[in-house]
C-alpha cells in the first residue's frame, strides 16, 4: 500500500530508485557483487515460506515491496546480484500491471521455475487478498451498524492516498511543461467520456506523442543479463494466450453471459491495461464494477481505503470486490483475472527484454505514459475520490490532516488509515 512518500512503483516508469535495504529492513549483510556467488536452485517451499514473510509484514507501497526484496534476496540470501535485480525492476516497471508482485513472480520462476512463481505470488499475495475478503465479508454482516461512520473515514484515508500519490507522481514524471499539458489533458478527456476504453485510448494516444515529442537516448547495456531464462516457445505462448484472453473473454462474456465470466473479464482487461502501478487501477475497476451494480459507490471508496492498512500488494483490493459481489467465489475469481496478466506478461517478455529497453523511441513512447498515467490518477482523485467522500468541511479538515500525516510527518500508510476510521466512527457517534 502506499508509502509516506510515494515514489511510485510505476510500470510504465523508467528507472524508479529502489530504496535501499537500510530503508527496509536495517540489519543486511553485504550484497553479492557477481552473480556467480548465488546459491542453486532452491525449492517451491522454500520460496513460498520466504514470500510469506514479506507478505505479512511488507507495509509501505510498491516502491517499499522493492525494498525489502531487495534486502532479502539479493543482501541476504543472495539468489541474484544487485545489478540484475535492477534489471529486473526496470523489466516489470515497463509492463502493466503491479511492478512488486511482477518482480515477485520473476524471482519465484528464477528460483524455483514456474511453481516458484505461483509460490511466490502466493505468498506475498494470500494475507492480504483473504483480509480484504473478511472485510468484504464483514461489512455485509454489519449492515446498518458503526459501519457508516469507519467506512466514511476510510472514504477520507483514500482522499489523502490518492493525492499523495498524484502529487509525488506528478514531480517525478511531469518535470516539463509539455508532460505536465499532457497529464492535465489526459485528465480532462478522462472526465469528459469516461470508461476504461476512453483510458485505454488515452494510453495510447500518450504513447504515440510520447515518440514525437519526447525522444531519449538510447540506454547503455548493463553487462548482466536479468536472472530468469524462460524459453522463447514459452514466452510467445504466454503473449499469445495474453491477447487471446484481452480480445476473446469479452465476447466469451457477450455469448455466454454469466456473472463469473464476466467478473473476469472484468478484472483481467484491468489488470492488462493498466498503466502506472496499483493507484492508477482505480478508475479502471470503479469503471468495472460501480456501473454495473456489483459494488456501490461508497463500498468501493471504503474498501480502497482498508486496502491501505494491509501490507502487500494494492491489486489485492480486487479480492475485497469481488468478495462484496459474489462472496468468496467472487474474491477468488477476481483476484485470479487481475494477477493473471502479469504471469503472462512476465513469461512472455523476458526473453525479448534486454533488446528493447535500449530502444530510444521505446523509452519515448514511456515518457508519454506516464504522463497521461498521472492524468488519470488525478481525474480518479477528483472522480470518484473526492465526490464521493468529501461532502462538507468536517470533512475537508479530516482528509487534509490525513494528508499532511501521510505527506510531512511521515506516519505509517497503515496507522493513518486506522486513524482515519477510528475518527469517522467517532464523528458520527458525537454528532
Amino acid at each position: 500500500m502506499p508509502d509516506a512518500t510515494i515514489a511510485p512503483a510505476n510500470q510504465g516508469e523508467p528507472e524508479t530508485p529502489v530504496p535501499t535495504s537500510s530503508q527496509a529492513m536495517p540489519d543486511a549483510a553485504p550484497a553479492p557483487t557477481s552473480p556467480s556467488s548465488a546459491p542453486p536452485r532452491g525449492s517451491v517451499a522454500e520460496v513460498f515460506l520466504a514470500f510469506l514473510r514479506l507478505g505479512l509484514v511488507s507495509f509501505g507501497g510498491p516502491v517499499a515491496h522493492l525494498g525489502y526484496f531487495r534486502e532479502a534476496f539479493v543482501e541476504r540470501r543472495r539468489w541474484l546480484s544487485a545489478q540484475a535485480y535492477a534489471d529486473l525492476v526496470a523489466l516489470c516497471q515497463f509492463l502493466p500491471g503491479p511492478a512488486s508482485s511482477q518482480v515477485g513472480i520473476a524471482l519465484g520462476l528464477s528460483r524455483a521455475g514456474v511453481p516458484g512463481a505461483l509460490a511466490a505470488w502466493a505468498g506475498f499475495t494470500l494475507p492480504s487478498a483473504i483480509a480484504l475478503a473478511l472485510f468484504a465479508l464483514g461489512i455485509a454482516a454489519w449492515g446498518g451498524g458503526p459501519a457508516p461512520g469507519l467506512l466514511q473515514g476510510l472514504e477520507l484515508a483514500a482522499v489523502a492516498v490518492v493525492a499523495l500519490a498524484v502529487w509525488a507522481m506528478g514531480r517525478t514524471l511531469c518535470p516539463d511543461a509539455p508532460r505536465a499539458t499532457l497529464a492535465a489533458a489526459a485528465a480532462a478527456a478522462t472526465l469528459a467520456w469516461p470508461g476504461p476504453m476512453a483510458q485505454v485510448g488515452v494510453i495510447v494516444l500518450a504513447a504515440a506523442l510520447g515518440l514525437l515529442l519526447f525522444r531519449q537516448p538510447a540506454a547503455e547495456d548493463s553487462g548482466h543479463e536479468l536472472p530468469v531464462s524462460v524459453g522463447r516457445g514459452l514466452a510467445l505462448a504466454s503473449l499469445a494466450l495474453f491477447a487471446a484472453l484481452l480480445f476473446g473473454l469479452p465476447l466469451l462474456a457477450a455469448a455466454r453471459p454469466g456473472w463469473a465470466i464476466e467478473m473476469l473479464d472484468a478484472f483481467y482487461r484491468s489488470g492488462a491495461l493498466v498503466f502506472g502501478g496499483g493507484h492508477v487501477v482505480l478508475p479502471l475497476l470503479q469503471a468495472e464494477v460501480v456501473p454495473t451494480g456489483w459494488v456501490g459507490a461508497e463500498d468501493f471508496l471504503a474498501g480502497y481505503g482498508a486496502a491501505q492498512a494491509v501490507p502487500g500488494p494494492l491489486f489485492t483490493f480486487a479480492s475485497y470486490l469481488g468478495a462484496v459481489a459474489h462472496g468468496w467465489a467472487g474474491a477468488a475469481v477476481a483476484l485470479i483475472g487481475i494477477f493473471l496478466p502479469s504471469f503472462l506478461l512476465v513469461f512472455g517478455v523476458l526473453p525479448f527484454w534486454e533488446g528493447l529497453r535500449r530502444r530510444p523511441g521505446a523509452r519515448a513512447a514511456l515518457a508519454g505514459v506516464n504522463a497521461a498515467v498521472v492524468g488519470l490518477l488525478l481525474a480518479a482523485l477528483y472522480d470518484p475520490v473526492w465526490t464521493g467522500a468529501v461532502r462538507g468541511p468536517g470533512d475537508f479538515a479530516q482528509a487534509l490532516g490525513a494528508f499532511v500525516a501521510l505527506a510531512w510527518w511521515r506516519a505509517p500508510p497503515w496507522a493513518v488509515v486506522l486513524g482515519s476510521a477510528l475518527l469517522g466512527w467517532l464523528r458520527v457517534a458525537w454528532a
